[in-house]
């Protein structure tokens, strides 16, 4: 039996630096821009969307210690990509441009992102 290798990273329907709108969990609804992606996990860092709390030990330069609000990830899966020219979200396809390179478009506008 032969197993199934997979090459590189897969072709995510988001990028860093994207506006998302989140379509299920607790922060339904809200929107923002994507910070990071871990594409291991399929999860990406939104700003302002999923806030958690965390106790950070004290140490040297914090005695005190704190407690920070931090953005948690999201699974992709539960993110849409934001038309900037419509403002809507879009589910997004991919098709070869004007020199054949595939490139990520909105299936709601038929535009190029």
């Amino acid at each position: 039996m032969e197993s199934k290798i997979k090459k590189g990273p897969a072709k995510l329907h988001v990028r860093s630096g994207d506006t998302v709108k989140v379509i299920a969990g607790n922060a339904k609804g809200e929107t923002g821009r994507i910070k990071t992606i871990i594409v291991d996990k399929l999860r990406a860092t939104v700003e302002g969307v999923n806030m958690i709390t965390k106790h950070v030990k004290p140490n040297a330069q914090n005695p005190q210690g704190s407690i920070e609000k931090l953005e948690g990830t999201i699974h992709i899966s539960n993110l849409m990509v934001v038309d900037s020219k419509t403002g809507e979200a879009t589910r997004t396809g991919r098709k070869a441009d004007d020199k054949g390179k595939l490139q990520r478009f909105s299936k709601k506008t038929g535009k190029f992102l």
